[in-house]
């Protein structure tokens, strides 16, 4: 499979990285294009990719073309792209934050198979959680290409788009909320006398097995919080503490407060 990108930037990066590392293509596949000279070089260098001349060229040569640019230049960029994307049928995927199936097709006056992506920044570790939505045209078989690809840095959920406000809150920006969390932990251990490396490591690894366990095991959140909590003991303290405190509410409010940003944007 030929893959172009167009916008060569970190999400671009995590993404190749991802597919490479998958053997869903070799660098040789790859196609880029960035209006940054140096920004191709070092992708193309990294990944010995093939550094493109335009938006054009990338798009002649590749099946599929991630857009990787800018949410404001991505109207410009569609229309740049319209007639070679036409010509060669390739499968166009946005990732451009807050542009719609709309937006994206009212920049084109050629009909064009148009995917919508959001994915988070944990793709640069091969663990994002990506959504997609898809224009009237794409195929079946699009569909599936499109799970493909974005498997290779993480998991993928399809997405009505009406839903996508919310998913790039909770799928977007929780894993700062996760983080904070996490750091949170550790600066509590530090306080009672532990060493903040140890206490950091100790935190992110006990995160990262309790979304394991819950992806893993069915089972609901509260059953497994029931699970961890003995009678009379030292994690029911704690859970008790945090309601008290308005832990849920304070995750509830962060969530429709950025819901409610997105909208405005």
């Amino acid at each position: 499979m030929k893959i172009g990108f167009i916008g060569c930037g970190n999400m671009a990066t995590a993404i190749i990285s991802g597919i490479i590392s998958a053997n869903a293509a070799k660098g040789s596949d790859i196609f880029v294009y960035d209006i940054s000279q140096s920004a191709s070089a070092n992708i193309g260098n990294k990944f010995n990719c093939n550094i493109c001349f335009d938006e054009q060229e990338t798009v002649k040569n590749s099946e599929v073309v991630f857009l990787a640019v800018k949410p404001n230049v991505i109207g410009e960029v569609i229309a740049k792209i319209d007639k070679a994307a036409a010509k060669s049928n390739c499968l166009l995927i946005s990732i451009a934050a807050g542009k719609t199936l709309e937006f994206l097709e009212g920049n084109a006056k050629n009909s064009q198979r148009i995917v919508r992506v959001m994915p988070n920044i944990n793709a640069k570790v091969g663990e994002a959680i990506s959504a997609y939505c898809c224009n009237s045209d794409v195929t079946e078989d699009d569909k599936k290409t499109v799970e493909f690809l974005l498997n290779c840095f993480g998991e993928c959920i399809a997405l009505d788009e009406n839903y996508f406000s919310v998913f790039g809150v909770i799928g977007g920006c929780s894993p700062a909320f996760a983080y904070m969390f996490i750091d949170a932990l550790a600066r509590a251990a530090v306080k009672n006398g532990m060493k903040k490396d140890d206490a950091l490591k100790i935190s992110a690894q006990a995160v990262y097995g309790s979304a394991k366990m819950i992806l893993e095991s069915g089972e609901h959140p509260y059953k497994l919080v029931d699970n961890v909590c003995s009678p009379g003991g030292t994690t029911i303290e704690g859970v008790t503490s945090l309601q008290a405190d308005g832990f849920e509410s304070a995750v509830h409010n962060a969530v429709c407060k950025a819901v409610d940003k997105d909208k405005k944007l």
